[in-house]
């Protein structure tokens, strides 16, 4: 049965059955792995608000083992749809019940924004990812996103547990992106995986092209840190 890993705020594959699920309306995701969908076209969405079947609608990728239950920005709808219906925080973790005997790992990709979209991700999780940039307000997002995580746990979803904070963009010569690393490192001891996700230009002209870091330079600094990570994030669900 696959472990449920919520991505807040990508992905590689070693020899596991991975879903990726893109929860997030401006559908990144689903376009950054090349498996774009026209808004009507059934997705997500469809499965959230009208308990369509979502097997019918799931993507395969150019990488073995990997497929998408994409998005459109259909979905935006879905936040002020779900307002109204019973066990409206529940509704992703019912969809994702059918599929996950099919997979080793079902990876969920969340909004940027706190909503009813990111609630139904949370509840569904078991474990989460949390990126954080090594930026200047990174430390006050990672506060404020773990007090929300403490009170999904409290009221929705007692078995959510924080697999690791991710540490992404980071530049060893910025000053500021070595201080937030230590103070994450310091105030979250425990919490922070090894890996870090550096800088680089590679892991922005990927999604452009419709593919992961690991496909469009595989031999790259960037594919490496995220083989690393996908060993790392095995070995912790293992």
């Amino acid at each position: 049965m696959a472990r449920i890993i919520g991505v807040v705020n990508q992905k590689a594959v070693h020899g596991k059955y991975v879903l990726l699920v893109d929860v997030d309306p401006q559908a990144n995701a689903t376009a950054g792995i090349g498996a774009s969908v026209a808004d009507d076209h059934p997705n997500i969405y469809h499965c959230i608000v009208n308990d369509q079947n979502p097997s019918s609608m799931l993507k395969k990728t150019s990488i073995f083992g990997f497929d998408v239950l994409p998005a459109s920005q259909s979905l935006a709808g879905a936040t002020v749809e779900l307002v109204s219906m019973e066990e409206r925080e529940y509704r992703l973790k019912n969809v994702l019940g059918s599929l996950r005997m099919n997979y080793d790992y079902i990876l969920l990709d969340c909004p940027p924004s706190l909503g009813l979209l990111t609630i139904n991700a949370l509840t569904a999780a078991e474990k989460l990812i949390i990126p954080v940039q090594c930026e200047y307000f990174a430390l006050e997002g990672l506060g404020q996103l773990l007090k929300t995580v403490e009170l999904v746990r409290q009221g929705l979803n007692p078995d959510l547990q924080v697999l690791g904070v991710l540490l992404t963009m980071y530049d060893k010569r910025n000053q500021l992106a070595r201080h937030v690393l230590n103070e994450v490192n310091k105030n979250f001891p425990g919490r922070v995986f090894d890996t870090v996700i550096s800088r680089a230009i590679d892991l922005a002209e990927a999604p452009s092209y419709g593919k992961s870091i690991v496909q469009f330079s595989p031999n790259s600094k960037a594919a490496q840190e995220y083989r690393r990570l996908a060993e790392e994030v095995i070995k912790l669900t293992s």
